[in-house]
């Protein structure tokens, strides 16, 4: 059959599959596809393409690990602590009492009846310890506490539950370095029990509570290191009136500046003591010291600061017991000298203890009651820890000869 005229009929499959003849038209779908002469794309472009891919795999990778980590970190330690925030166990508050004969139990019953003395007197101030005697206000310290306040300074006194009163000197005695103040109108006042002295043993525990460099409420612990230590400091006025000689309590409780008229106290919370001394490695000084513990600290007796104290309150001042002679302090021998020369009164006093007793210009007095003494000052110390009308045994060499004396203690007065 003819086709119409004008009209092209599609090629037969074998024309279709057969390859144009050359020079020939080309066909529509050859020329459209040719497989060996398709363009390829460029070779740059290709290459960055697959190293972008690589870099983003890569980083995707690192990115997955690092979550992973995390998350399993997390994981293992959520598990190990069941879970939930970490809560470390902890003993619950123990609001009991401690045993009365402890460090805590002692502090427990004194500090309530520890006070921090703070004076200012003129360009002199200062800042030391003290304890309650009684509820009428007194209130025991040592004279070097209180000195700088001379005769218009000021004298605050702090309870240990901040409480704080005006106070003022009722009697004050440097020859023994005590000194007894008083506050008005304070109530509660919580008054230290007094121990004995006498039955203080070396070895003995005990607590020392004072405001060491004005840390106020401050408790140390240690023990009794030695007994009847003589002890002497001042003499700054130079007529030696200043001069404190105490036959002290040593311990090794820490004691700092600060801690001056504080209590020692015994294992029964009993004061045997009022903290005065300490021997600072740096300078050698003795009573109200400024360095720092090493310790080695020295208390007045309780039996000497009760005695003094009860003077000073019931009369303003002091009595010191003597033997009636005057004493060669320039002396270097051994023992303590009667002096041979006017200077400071006679040698031996007329009608007093000692020219009673015999006693004359130039004998060396060698122990008191047995107990040796190596200068004028040891004996001023042994003296004075006895009370006037005590009898005493002295050894007494002269011309070589050796003698023991008895006498009964005189007495002197002292207004510091």
């Amino acid at each position: 059959m003819t086709p119409p005229h004008g009209t092209q009929l599609p090629p037969s499959p074998a024309e279709a599959m057969a390859p144009p003849s050359p020079g020939g038209p080309v066909a529509a779908q050859w020329r459209q596809y040719d497989p060996w002469g398709a363009p390829r794309p460029p070779a740059g472009p290709r290459m960055v393409t697959r190293r972008r891919a690589w870099i983003a795999v890569l980083l995707i990778a690192l990115i997955a690990g690092c979550l992973g980590g995390a998350i399993g970190g997390y994981l293992a330690h959520d598990s190990a602590n069941g879970g939930g925030d970490v809560k470390l166990p902890q003993a619950p508050v123990d609001t009991g009492s401690r045993a009365p004969g402890s460090i805590a139990g002692i502090a427990a019953r004194a500090l309530p009846g520890v006070v921090t003395i703070h004076v200012r007197g003129g360009s002199a101030e200062g800042t030391g310890t003290g304890f309650v005697l009684d509820e009428r206000g007194h209130i025991l310290t040592n004279n070097h506490v209180v000195e700088p306040a001379g005769e218009g300074g000021d004298i605050t006194v702090t309870f240990n539950g901040g409480q704080t009163a005006d106070a003022e000197v009722i009697g004050r005695d440097a020859g023994y370095d005590l000194a007894v103040i008083k506050v008005e109108g304070v109530s509660g006042l919580r008054p230290l029990p007094l121990g004995n002295s006498d039955s203080v043993r070396v070895g003995d525990p005990v607590v020392a509570i004072g405001a060491p460099f004005d840390l106020e409420g401050t408790v140390t612990s240690g023990i009794i290191s030695a007994k009847e230590r003589p002890i002497t400091a001042g003499g700054e006025k130079g007529d030696g009136s200043d001069i404190s000689y105490v036959d002290a309590l040593q311990t090794d409780a820490p004691i700092n500046p600060g801690n001056s008229g504080g209590p020692l106290m015994d294992g029964k919370a009993r004061v045997i003591g009022i903290n005065s001394a300490i021997r600072a490695a740096d300078d050698g000084s003795e009573l109200g010291g400024q360095g720092g513990s090493i310790g080695l600290g020295f208390a007045i007796p309780i039996n000497q600061g009760k005695r003094v104290a009860e003077e000073l309150i019931n009369t303003g001042k002091a009595t010191h017991p003597v033997i009636g002679v005057t004493l060669d302090m320039e002396y270097r021998g051994d023992g303590a000298r009667v002096n041979t020369k006017g200077v400071g009164g006679p040698p031996v006093k007329p009608g007093g203890p000692g020219d009673e007793a015999g006693i004359e210009a130039g004998d060396v007095i060698t122990a008191v009651d047995g107990v040796r003494v190596h200068s004028a000052q040891e004996l001023i110390v042994k003296i004075r820890s006895h009370r006037p009308g005590d009898r005493l045994k002295l050894t007494v060499e002269r011309d070589g000869d050796k003698r023991s004396v008895e006498l009964s203690l005189g007495s002197a007065s002292s207004e510091g």
